[in-house]
């Protein structure tokens, strides 16, 4: 599939990842999108004589050769949603951007993925903890995504190039770019451990509803997302909101009661929409990271007399040669999320399999 056809994709009017999705889905690639005749893409469902029209016209794909151009001077990757270098653990949500640009030097892909944020007023008190998860989370071989605003974001990005952590920033506008300005020597820093990235082309300016759609990506393409201090109204709610619509593990620091950047992790806490985190190490537990495994046991084969569908049957194969998190099965098994957590809860009431701490599951 070319690029320039990927790319120009996204520059069709009318069309959002959904959208982009079902008439890849339809058409088979990129390329057979634009080559399509008026009748073939009118009988794809959910696309009108208005999408047709803007497909057919040319604009999306000379804007795409001024995108394109921009990316090769510049040595940007092009992440598409059906390469296998796109992330996977953010494919599996449905509202993933179809195409991604990124600066840096990091896998995707990577076994070990945590997000953190928080508010842009950090405390004393938020940077502390953003320094002593960076400290705890060193030896664990972690990928850490944030969004390089001011206050967390950018004190967590800080702190990852202090431990020689692999940092990435999602940003809210295109790669021409950087905002704040201020941030652009950490930035220049994270492109060579980490990088940035970004679903939006060149010429995109930090609009604010930019940011709510930044936060499903920073939600999406990691295990867990933490909360480090926030305000009841701030953009980190919105993210932890997403990575529980996402079956996400979500963790979050408490605070006193009368600080209002701890509110927002106080609320998260007592709803319910995330696990108390009191010490960093507390995290190392949680997502089942405390035990190193260092050599593979053979596992002999499991021997069912009880009847399972297809799926479950899946399942317990995936599981057959060692524990997996639920993102992975999800990847290996080709099942979305939400499907793959109706099945293995059937598996766990039958006491199949059992569930780990952060929802890492194994065979009983």
């Amino acid at each position: 599939m070319s690029t320039l056809h990927k790319i120009a994709l996204t520059f069709i009017k009318f069309i959002g990842p959904v959208s982009a999705k079902s008439l890849l889905a339809y058409c088979g690639s990129a390329e057979q999108v634009f080559s399509a005749s008026r009748k073939q893409l009118l009988q794809i469902p959910g696309i009108g004589e208005r999408t047709v029209d803007a497909i057919l016209n040319t604009d999306a794909l000379k804007r795409a050769e001024k995108e394109l151009a921009f990316v090769e001077k510049h040595g940007i990757e092009v992440l598409f949603y059906t390469d296998p270098n796109y992330p996977q653990r953010l494919k599996n949500c449905s509202d993933a951007p179809v195409l991604l640009y990124f600066k840096g030097t990091v896998n995707f892909n990577h076994p070990r993925i945590v997000s953190i944020v928080g508010t842009r007023n950090a405390t004393e008190y938020g940077k502390m903890l953003c320094k002593q998860l960076c400290e705890v989370l060193t030896p664990y071989n972690v990928l850490i995504i944030s969004g390089l605003a001011y206050g967390i974001d950018v004190a967590t990005h800080k702190e990852c190039l202090r431990n020689q952590i692999s940092t990435v920033g999602v940003l809210g506008h295109g790669l021409d770019r950087l905002y704040p300005q201020v941030h652009r020597s950490v930035s220049q820093k994270m492109v060579l451990n980490g990088g940035l990235l970004s679903e939006f082309p060149t010429q995109t300016n930090p609009d604010r509803q930019n940011f709510p759609k930044r936060n499903r990506i920073i939600a999406g393409i990691a295990d867990a997302t933490i909360v480090v201090e926030a305000s009841i109204k701030g953009g980190a709610l919105i993210t932890a909101e997403i990575a529980n619509s996402y079956n996400k593990d979500v963790y979050a620091f408490p605070g006193r009661t009368n600080d209002v950047f701890s509110e927002g992790c106080n609320f998260l806490i007592k709803t319910n929409r995330a696990a108390l985190v009191n010490h960093a190490k507390d995290l190392i537990y949680y997502l089942g990271w405390d035990d190193q495994v260092t050599e593979k046991i053979p596992c002999t084969q499991v021997s069912l007399q009880i009847n399972l569908t297809p799926n479950e049957q899946s399942v317990i194969s995936a599981l057959a040669n060692g524990q997996l998190a639920i993102d992975e099965l999800a990847r290996v098994l080709n099942i979305q999320q939400s499907k793959l957590a109706i099945v293995i809860l059937t598996l766990e009431m039958q006491g199949i399999i059992i569930s780990l701490p952060g929802k890492v599951y194994k065979l009983a």
